[in-house]
């Protein structure tokens, strides 16, 4: 169904839930187990936002917030991830994420009234913040942020995973991998 001179269609939001899905708990509860880091259990709740925005159910503003929707969904089904240091995001930013985790810890339900006004907020935003082009210039500005000392540190980190995964110094891909050894 849709609505004229909108270009998304109309889902029924009366019945929607503000928790995060079953299904995203669980994955970022087996990454946990795995011993995989917060921010990659978190990941999983940034993949719910961008499903959910490109279902329909709302939009947003811009990438980076679906992402910080992400985070905080994250943050208040109790994953262990910190609050961005002092130089990567405003002071307002590094006490919402803080709060977000006190909020996992208290488990109080969140305002009816305040939730539905997020809803609604969001519902008028656009659909493309989720698009593949807007996901790649999000990355792509973000990897421009980081130093070559950061660079470096998680490429030696990549390597490591790899090697504790049994794939040794290769890039991970199918050359190295399907080349016959001599």
């Amino acid at each position: 169904m849709r609505r004229p001179g909108v270009s998304h269609p109309v889902v029924n939001h009366e019945k929607e839930r503000i928790m995060p899905e079953r299904q995203t708990l669980e994955r970022a509860e087996e990454d946990r187990r795995e011993g995989k880091s917060p921010s990659t259990q978190a990941g999983e709740f940034v993949r719910e936002e961008m499903d959910h925005i490109r279902e329909g159910k709302h939009g947003a503003r811009s990438t980076k917030q679906a992402i910080a929707i992400g985070l905080s969904k994250a943050r208040r089904a109790g994953v262990k991830l910190s609050a961005p240091k002092k130089g990567r995001a405003s002071a307002r930013t590094r006490q919402r994420a803080r709060r977000a985790s006190q909020a996992a810890k208290k488990g109080r339900k969140p305002s009816r009234k305040r939730s539905a006004a997020t809803r609604r907020a969001l519902r008028r935003e656009g659909r493309s913040a989720a698009s593949r082009p807007a996901l790649a210039r999000q990355a792509r500005s973000a990897a421009a942020r980081r130093t070559r000392a950061e660079r470096s540190r998680s490429a030696r980190m990549g390597v490591r995973h790899r090697a504790s995964a049994g794939r040794g110094r290769t890039t991970g891909g199918r050359a190295g991998g399907s080349r016959k050894r001599r």
